[in-house]
């Protein structure tokens, strides 16, 4: 059988809107309703009659007081009630805590404060102790808010990096499409297989990148809602937070590890246009240029401007939108040969021009991108340096070079193997300086400068 009170929630309940009343209104045929949903079916109806019995009215119902002030008691009741039931009493005595016991971490009555169990026990008043504890949770949540800001940081790098990734891939392919309107028909076929090898790199790294994104993205999440869950407990109260206190810190130590930024996904630019032509030079032998050493725009410094064909470089003065990948200078303002030397001898010309600096030479691939490295062999670079009217070999300290002329071109010979650098004028093969050092790294030509342009070198084919 039906409880009294529930039985008058029932009574009190409306036929329209079935909710407690609020504002309850009495028709002259005696039946009752709350006016909003009185009003809100007359509306619908276009005319005024009761919802039960369907008598109509002219008249505006008056309010029915005696129901309103039913009502009230009933919802004051209830209220009174739902408080009474949500105190939370000793199991053993019935009393209410008052105490916190430090040593055991649990919740006293007073009663329980005298037993045995707790003799001698360091005991606290319960807000004095909510908030003891309420404050350790706070501080255990600092380092959870700093990586998550950690984690969004990075989050906002790889999602450049993934538009980056596509800019690239779409300005790579126009630039591969103006080589080849310049080639015969015959080479079409040589063309689509650049885009597909294109196209394909694209898929693969942006594949890593949205990985990348996807997991930091779930580790956010995790993240996120795992400090919604302890700001919440930090919110409850502090009865129910102190019983809860154990597992919300436990779940505030973050086994996540720090994240970090992706290296080596950016598109392969000087793979798919550095000497493109040359690699077709069989079928456009009379039109080919061949460059021994390519720009990487993904180390260049921001500033930096690259050609087209990533053989001239030029200090722009104005900072470029780029992604802060690892491998890009910041501080320097260089650009890396696309391709590194471990063996061997290798020998390019750079056309240094009639700017007041210019750097040129090698450096290990190890070297520090983000900050000032030192130009010098101790800094992992070997390179000879003009710079207002000057010439040094960085050198510590820096040596003077003997010019007779001012230098229109440099060039670096390599040989790796045998631990030498050396720098020439190419105009008559004067000696400039030469570097001894025994490598155990692979080395990038190094370029810094207002502008400069690498020389092609010659083709021939000889035919036996």
């Amino acid at each position: 059988m039906a409880s009294g009170s529930s039985l008058l929630e029932e009574e009190l309940s409306c036929s329209v809107c079935f909710d407690i009343f609020r504002d309850p209104v009495i028709l002259r045929c005696s039946h009752s309703f709350c006016k909003a949903c009185l009003q809100q079916y007359w509306g619908k109806k276009g005319y005024q009659e009761c919802p039960c019995c369907r008598k109509r009215s002219k008249h505006e119902p008056p309010s029915n007081l005696s129901l309103r002030n039913t009502c009230e008691a009933f919802l004051k009741e209830r209220c009174q009630r739902a408080e009474a039931g949500s105190e939370v009493l000793c199991s053993l005595h019935s009393e209410k805590f008052k105490l916190f016991c430090l040593e055991d971490q649990t919740l006293l009555c007073l009663v329980c404060q005298t037993s045995k169990k707790h003799e001698n026990h360091k005991v606290r008043p319960v807000q004095e102790a909510a908030e003891e504890y309420k404050e350790k949770l706070r501080t255990a949540l600092a380092p959870l808010q700093e990586k998550l800001k950690a984690f969004n940081a990075v989050k906002l790098i790889c999602d450049q990096t993934a538009e980056h990734i596509k800019s690239q891939a779409q300005r790579t392919e126009r630039q591969i499409k103006m080589e080849f309107e310049k080639l015969q028909q015959f080479l079409k076929d040589e063309e689509a297989a650049r885009i597909a090898a294109l196209r394909e790199e694209e898929e693969q790294k942006s594949k890593v990148m949205n990985e990348k994104i996807e997991k930091i993205t779930e580790e956010i999440s995790s993240l996120s809602g795992q400090i919604r869950a302890i700001e919440q407990e930090l919110g409850a109260e502090d009865i129910s937070f102190l019983q809860s206190y154990k597992d919300t810190l436990n779940r505030a130590q973050c086994t996540l590890a720090d994240p970090e930024a992706v290296s080596g996904v950016l598109i392969d630019v000087a793979k798919h246009l550095g000497n493109l032509k040359y690699r077709v030079w069989e079928k456009m032998l009379g039109t080919v240029q061949y460059t021994p050493v390519t720009l990487d725009p993904n180390t260049a410094h921001p500033e930096l401007s690259l050609s087209e064909d990533l053989t001239r470089v030029r200090y722009s003065g104005v900072r470029q939108q780029v992604p802060g990948n690892p491998g890009r200078f910041y501080r320097r303002c260089c650009v890396l040969g696309s391709e590194g030397f471990s063996s061997g001898r290798h020998c390019w010309d750079v056309e240094v021009g009639d700017d007041y600096f210019w750097a040129v030479g090698v450096a290990k691939e190890s070297i520090g991108r983000k900050g000032v490295f030192p130009l010098k062999p101790g800094g992992g670079v070997w390179s000879i340096w003009h710079y207002k009217s000057k010439y040094r070999a960085l050198t510590s300290p820096h040596t003077a070079l003997t010019v007779q002329r001012k230098l229109q071109r440099v060039r670096v010979q390599l040989d790796w193997d045998g631990g030498e650098v050396s720098f020439s004028d190419p105009s008559d093969n004067t000696p400039l300086y030469t570097f001894k050092h025994s490598f155990s790294e692979r080395v990038f030509p190094l370029f810094g400068a207002i502008s400069l342009c690498i020389c092609p070198s010659r083709v021939s084919v000889r035919v036996e």
